[in-house]
């Protein structure tokens, strides 16, 4: 198991962390298998969208705010993120991605996304590798 770390910068963003994954892939020697991406956190999330166009992400954000609002009379979470926790279910804690020729399998326009929604803050990603390889790390 492998751990990266993401710092945000705003309370609600879509970080790309794909380069990083990557990364972890090519070091771990896995040519083919699957790759398993896990938020360790309940107000952060993991998901897979459009990398060409930043609007894709302002818009994400800006449609899951008025979804799930910030301020809402109903929430009894007393720490005041009810919002982020439901956010975070809408989308997960985890992916599940192929790893084909030792790099994570994605469309063109794909990148890998940790969903911010509670920070600014550090968060962890655990990043689990199960396949085959040539057997020795990059």
């Amino acid at each position: 198991m492998n751990e990266i770390r993401v710092r945000s910068h705003a309370r609600s963003e879509l970080i790309e962390i794909t380069a990083q994954l990557q990364e972890v892939v090519a070091q771990s020697g896995v040519a083919e298998g699957i790759v398993v991406v896990q938020s360790l956190h309940t107000t952060a999330a993991i998901t897979v969208n459009e990398n060409a166009d930043p609007d894709v992400r302002h818009d994400l954000v800006q449609k899951l705010s008025q979804l799930a609002p910030r301020e809402e009379s109903f929430y009894r979470h007393a720490e005041g993120n009810s919002d982020s926790h439901l956010k975070t279910s809408l989308f997960g804690p985890s992916l599940t991605l192929i790893v084909h020729e030792g790099r994570i399998l994605l469309g063109t326009w794909q990148g890998i996304y940790l969903c911010e929604f509670d920070g600014p803050r550090e968060r962890r990603v655990a990043v689990q590798l199960v396949g085959s390889g040539n057997g020795t790390k990059k």
